[in-house]
């Protein structure tokens, strides 16, 4: 009668789990931020990748890239969130990222779609907006070490001024949009540029939204019902929703700190409004 098992295969066998944390063959754990760090090295390489797409002229790939980036540095927050992953090397790794893929990517391709025409002057400009996003990631960070959690953002946030340049972009890729004007696109794109860049390091507030759970859900009802709403207006109006989307969250903290003023100047009640929800 055989034994229930065959011990002599069994010792000729792969070791067992202790044998081989004795041999040193055990597996090297993957770190539990390798996965929301690879999803912030992905809208790094979106970013890149719009720049030599704009380099070459494909000036609406290279916009849709920097899209791309931006629902990577959405997914990287959501994975670290979901991961329990939080770290000062993910902060500086996805601001990194965010001054190529949000900063430095939309500006040329604002260079490449317009600027150019102007010589020095629209270098000046595309650079203004990079320098203004590296201005506006540097302060969230220092937000970020001394542990300020708010519901709202300081200025204007750097993909959200990247999703503008974007917008108009793809919008208005056909110079027909601009046949009544003097100078062309370069009437709507010169004062664009500097009115975004100028509202990223700016006191004004923009909305923020909180991490998506139950309390959240509750708490900001509205918040995610627009960001939903977003998304679906990018995914079925393509360029015209990254438009309207882009528009109302730029005209909506501008409103709210024209609000703000106009009460102060009635009132004279010189504490900081709080942001509409």
């Amino acid at each position: 009668m055989e034994p229930p098992y065959d011990t002599s295969r069994r010792r000729r066998g792969r070791p067992g789990p202790l044998l081989r944390r004795r041999r040193g063959l055990t597996r090297p754990a993957l770190p539990r931020g390798a996965i929301p760090n690879a999803f912030t090295l992905g809208n790094l390489f979106a970013g890149f990748l719009s720049i030599v797409y704009a380099s070459q002229g494909n000036l609406e790939f290279a916009a849709w890239l920097i899209v791309i980036a931006g629902f990577f540095d959405l997914l990287d927050g959501m994975v670290a969130r979901l991961a329990g992953v939080s770290s000062s090397f993910g902060v500086e790794l996805d601001s990194l990222c965010d001054v190529v893929s949000f900063g430095v990517a939309p500006a040329f391709l604002m260079y490449r779609f317009g600027l150019d025409r102007m010589g020095f002057f629209g270098i000046f400009i595309a650079a203004l907006f990079a320098m203004s996003g590296a201005v506006r990631l540097a302060r969230f960070n220092a937000y970020a070490e001394a542990g300020e959690k708010k519901d709202y953002f300081v200025g204007l946030p750097i993909p959200a001024a990247a999703g503008v340049i974007v917008a108009f972009t793809l919008t208005f890729t056909d110079d027909t949009w601009f046949a009544g004007l003097e100078r062309g696109r370069l009437s709507i794109l010169l004062p664009l540029t500097v009115l975004v860049a100028l509202l990223m390091v700016s006191p004004v507030r923009f909305l923020a939204l909180p991490q998506p759970n139950r309390a959240a859900l509750r708490k900001y009802p509205k918040r995610f019902a627009a960001f939903a709403l977003g998304l679906l207006l990018m995914l079925f109006l393509k360029e015209f929703g990254v438009l309207i989307a882009a528009a109302v969250y730029l005209l909506h903290g501008i409103g709210g700190a024209v609000w703000w003023a106009v009460r102060v100047a009635r009132e004279g009640d010189e504490d900081p409004a709080p942001v509409p929800d």
